[in-house]
């Protein structure tokens, strides 16, 4: 029983000892010893009031510097026109409740101090693409002996960025950050940019993007919902787009694809490949254009300048592909027996000499005609008498010659006889003489034809060399214009100015 009186005992007077040494802690009790910076601290968060702005005087304002340092790029996103960057978001400001006088504190010049605990500007991004429930890090605040607060939170920002994409993959963009108090006037919390603007001492190089400059500009503003003046901090970020990969995954396989369509004007025109090559070059760039176009905005604003050169050599293709057809359609009409028409063979003879060529068949001259009916009058005026040479006949028509004259000699019966016989025979002579005459016009109909042919042909080939060489400036031409003459000379600030007010 006693020794149950004495363990309650020395529970109690412990209980007791730990309840004083708590209070102890909890007050200023001498007897409790505290770091310099744990005075400070109880000192200046004594009655502080983190919702009210930390001047006496209401009547004055709480100036704001702001500054950034811009560490990286992560990405613009040019079909949703944002930009993503990381910061950080440099604030200081003039706390008139957080002085102290540092001889007090062992020379205490500077105390970190939870953000949470003290009063910081409602400073948020006006462009923001993001919503405002995430808040910025809760980094410690840097309070200095005379008041100044300096709070740096790293920052990863989504903005809004108007996307220029007419000299694309050749432009370059001009995104803003504006940032501002969002719920006092300039009375209230003023804000200013900083002379040193923006540090780039930790920039992270984007493999996609070229940083050009950055700048800060202060607005002043008045907004339509209310009287008073919104002071605010623009900083300017201005982005050149590199274009090494984008010349080697388009422009490069566009003009390899250009040079296929040329080496189509070589092959003949009697052959069908011609269009199947053109079409299959056609759906190739359709291919582009789709790969393009997934990486653009849906806008009506801008037209990017790799989608005009892409329609410019498809269009070049299409007409490449339907002057294929009509170079087949002119190399087959040989085939119909109709001689090229006088003004079109002047045009090729025209053609012909520009290029260089050689006409083989094109002439000014018309094919000749084969009559039959003539043929048939040589025969029938054609007085067939014969000499001893029995060839006679013979040789003087197959010389076109229109008097059939033969030697007679002598008297002999048995000569006379002779050629009265053959003279009897005369009908099969004539018979011999008309199919050699069948034969003879369908050599020259056969020839005729054949000429008709190799001229038509010979035609479609010139017009078809003419058409290689209109294709090869056409793709020359829109190639040199689009992607080096209008990318060396667009200007590079044309966003407009950007002139602080």
């Amino acid at each position: 029983m006693t020794s149950r009186i004495v363990l309650i005992s020395a529970f109690c007077c412990i209980l007791g000892f730990l309840v004083r040494s708590a209070d102890a802690v909890g007050t200023d009790d001498p007897r409790v010893r505290l770091t310099d910076e744990q005075r400070l601290y109880k000192e200046l968060l004594r009655n502080y009031d983190r919702n009210t702005r930390p001047v006496y005087n209401a009547s004055h304002p709480v100036n704001v510097n702001i500054s950034i340092s811009l560490t990286q790029i992560f990405d613009v996103e040019e079909k949703n026109q944002v930009l993503t960057t990381n910061i950080w978001l440099d604030q200081s400001w003039k706390d008139e409740k957080l002085g102290w006088d540092p001889a007090h504190y062992n020379n205490l010049t500077v105390l970190r101090i939870p953000c949470n605990n003290i009063w910081l500007p409602d400073i948020v991004l006006y462009n923001s693409a993001e919503d405002y429930t995430g808040g910025y890090m809760e980094a410690l605040a840097m309070v200095s002996y005379d008041g100044t607060v300096f709070w740096p939170p790293i920052v990863k920002f989504r903005s809004t960025c108007e996307i220029d994409i007419t000299y694309y993959p050749f432009d370059d963009q001009l995104c803003k950050m504006k940032f501002g108090s969002w719920a006092y006037d300039g009375s209230q919390v003023d804000v200013f940019n900083t002379t040193k603007g923006v540090d780039l001492t930790n920039f992270v190089r984007n493999g996609e993007w070229e940083l050009l400059s950055v700048k800060s500009i202060r607005h002043n503003i008045r907004y339509p919902c209310c009287s008073e003046m919104f002071p605010d901090v623009t900083f300017w970020i201005h982005l050149k787009r590199r274009t090494l990969y984008y010349t080697y995954n388009v422009i490069i396989p566009c003009v390899m694809l250009s040079i296929l369509t040329m080496v189509g004007f070589w092959i003949r025109p009697e052959s069908g490949e011609k269009v199947s090559l053109g079409l299959t070059v056609l759906l190739a760039f359709s291919v582009f254009m789709l790969l393009i176009a997934e990486n653009m905005p849906a806008t009506s604003n801008f037209v990017p300048l790799i989608g005009i050169y892409l329609t410019t050599v498809m269009a070049l293709t299409s007409f490449s592909v339907i002057m294929a057809v009509v170079t087949s359609n002119i190399n087959l009409r040989g085939f119909k027996e109709v001689d090229l028409p006088r003004w079109l063979r002047k045009l090729i003879i025209v053609c012909a000499k520009i290029n260089c060529m050689k006409l083989a068949y094109v002439t000014t001259a018309d094919c000749g005609t084969v009559d039959d009916r003539h043929g048939k009058e040589k025969y029938y005026q054609m007085h067939t008498t014969f000499s001893n040479d029995s060839g006679c006949a013979l040789i003087d028509y197959e010389n076109n010659s229109t008097k059939q004259k033969c030697e007679m000699h002598g008297n002999s019966t048995e000569h006379v006889q002779g050629e009265v016989g053959v003279c009897n025979d005369s009908w099969v002579t004539r018979e011999i003489l008309a199919r050699l005459q069948m034969l003879v016009d369908k050599e020259e109909e056969k020839e005729r034809s054949d000429l008709v042919c190799k001229r038509w042909m010979e035609a479609a080939e010139v017009i078809d060399r003419c058409l290689f060489w209109l294709f090869i400036f056409g793709t020359l031409f829109s190639t040199i214009i689009l992607l080096v003459v209008i990318p060396s000379i667009r200007p590079y600030d044309n966003h407009g100015d950007i002139v602080a007010t």
